[in-house]
């Protein structure tokens, strides 16, 4: 009973994370930004729903043994967040020094440390 009730609360925190970045790729002003709300909410929404998965097959492993197809699952969805944390700010990464390579400026003035190297 206690662990279906977690396992709720993470699936909401997850979807609720990667709703935001959903709202942060459509609303926030440019390239940089939305990286930021696309990359950062879905990881942390990523591992909000992978534990969620975790803690469900860890109650039916404890009730069916260690045999249970719910240790597949298990395996996958670490599997695939453990891609996901690689991959995700990598990828962010790349994207955001070919956006600056190119000469997009933030929407804001900030203060460019690497255009002051350049000089």
């Amino acid at each position: 009973m206690i662990l279906d009730i977690i396992t709720y609360i993470c699936i909401a925190i997850g979807c609720l994370l990667n709703l935001l970045a959903a709202i942060g790729l459509h609303r926030f002003p440019d390239v940089y930004t939305r990286l930021h709300a696309g990359t950062k909410c879905t990881t942390l929404g990523s591992i909000f729903l992978v534990v969620a998965v975790v803690i469900q097959s860890v109650s039916v492993w404890v009730a069916e043994g260690l045999s249970s197809p719910q240790s597949i699952l298990t395996l996958h969805a670490v599997i695939a967040l453990v891609v996901i944390l690689l991959t995700n700010p990598t990828s962010a990464h790349a994207i955001g020094r070919a956006a600056h390579r190119s000469g997009i400026k933030p929407a804001r003035a900030v203060v460019d440390d690497l255009e002051r190297e350049k000089a």
